[in-house]
């Protein structure tokens, strides 16, 4: 029997291969002689970097880069060094997540960590590149990352315009004189499930913005500064299209990649299952497990476990998933070929108790010998 897992992480527990290994236990427990292959799981969000380097023999780097309030973050990254590539999430140098609540001003935060990020995984020899642009704290356009790339967003004065969005209202004239001659020959793959426009009623500033601390009048102020911002793009670079599906993601860093560099705004699920090569893995395989944390219905719209149902319908496989819990609306994942789904609770227990590592690595593994003596008794 040769039983193909890929299971995404569950957060703030386990990280996909973790996963992979508790079910890989499970089945080996009524199995001895299964050919189990685990592999790495992610959407493009949270996680992803560890995934991919832990499947695909990468490395991380660490580096200290700007964070988004201006001060130093120790951010990482993964790098793929068979294939030049480099993994970044670009909420690890300027995610919500590092900025205090009483803190978050868009007006402020910046994303020239994310240019760091860039510029040191250029030095070390990258030219390919996947970026997940989830959980940003900022709405400056994507300003930031450029101006660590070497564009320049002069001001009346012909200054570089300050960090954060505050910035885009001096804007007067953009540069490319001192950009990094390496970035021509760079490439991106961006890891986007939103689809907003950079600005109007869908923008960034009016969609994300209060999650971000703006105000009503920021969300006004920051939406006209990014109109204004496009247009000057567009007249530099007349491929730059506020209006594109994407260009509002992250506070407009999907504009930034699509404008600036060249980008193109993938599903993440797809970017993760094309490099990992998962259909390769699973072609010959009896069965395919899936799953993540919780299971329910935005699990079919785009998320990992659909992903992998997906292709593992392209060849006929029966598919089974775990997570540690499941919602009532759960059962959609019945329509979008996941032919049966298990939570992996096993006894009332707190969230905390839940998310322990050892507890869920447990409950995981017995689960799925449940699972699998249920199918060796229907095979018998």
């Amino acid at each position: 029997m040769k039983v193909v897992v890929a299971m995404d992480s569950f957060k703030g527990s386990l990280t996909s291969l973790e996963a992979g290994a508790a079910v890989s236990a499970g089945i080996h427990k009524v199995v001895p002689n299964a050919k189990v292959v685990v592999r790495p799981l992610a959407d493009g969000g949270e996680g992803t970097v560890r995934a991919l380097v832990e499947g695909m023999n990468g490395r991380l780097e660490k580096v200290w880069v700007t964070g988004p309030l201006g001060t130093p973050v120790e951010a990482e990254y993964g790098r793929i060094e068979e294939s030049n590539t480099a993994i970044i999430e670009m909420s690890a140098a300027a995610g919500i997540t590092l900025v205090c609540e009483r803190e978050r001003n868009p007006l402020n935060t910046t994303t020239f960590g994310v240019g760091e990020l860039i510029l040191d995984a250029i030095k070390k020899g990258c030219r390919h590149f996947m970026v997940g642009i989830g959980g940003s704290a900022t709405n400056d356009g994507g300003v930031g990352m450029l101006q660590a790339l070497g564009y320049e967003f002069l001001d009346c004065q012909n200054k570089q315009v300050p960090y954060g969005a505050k910035g885009l209202a001096m804007i007067e004239k953009i540069s490319d004189c001192h950009v990094i001659p390496e970035l021509k020959d760079c490439t991106f793959r961006i890891a986007c499930d939103v689809t907003n426009p950079l600005c109007g009623e869908q923008g960034c500033s009016a969609v994300f913005g209060p999650q971000k601390g703006a105000t009503l009048s920021m969300i006004a102020k920051m939406d006209q500064w990014l109109a204004n911002y496009a247009k000057l793009t567009q007249e530099k670079y007349p491929k730059a299209d506020r209006n594109e599906p994407g260009t509002g993601a992250a506070g407009g860093l999907g504009f930034a990649f699509l404008s600036y560099t060249n980008a193109r705004l993938e599903s993440g699920i797809k970017i993760v299952l094309e490099e990992t090569k998962l259909e390769s893995f699973l072609k010959d395989a009896d069965l395919v497990i899936t799953g993540e944390g919780r299971l329910d219905v935005q699990t079919v719209m785009g998320k990992a476990p659909a992903g992998v149902a997906e292709i593992a319908k392209r060849h006929k496989k029966k598919v089974i998933a775990f997570s540690g819990c499941v919602t009532e609306d759960a059962a959609v994942c019945n329509q979008y070929g996941i032919d049966a789904f298990f939570p992996i609770l096993r006894t009332v227990s707190s969230l905390d108790e839940a998310l322990n590592p050892k507890n869920a690595y447990q409950n995981m593994a017995a689960t799925v010998e449940q699972v699998f003596r249920l199918i060796k008794c229907m095979e018998d």
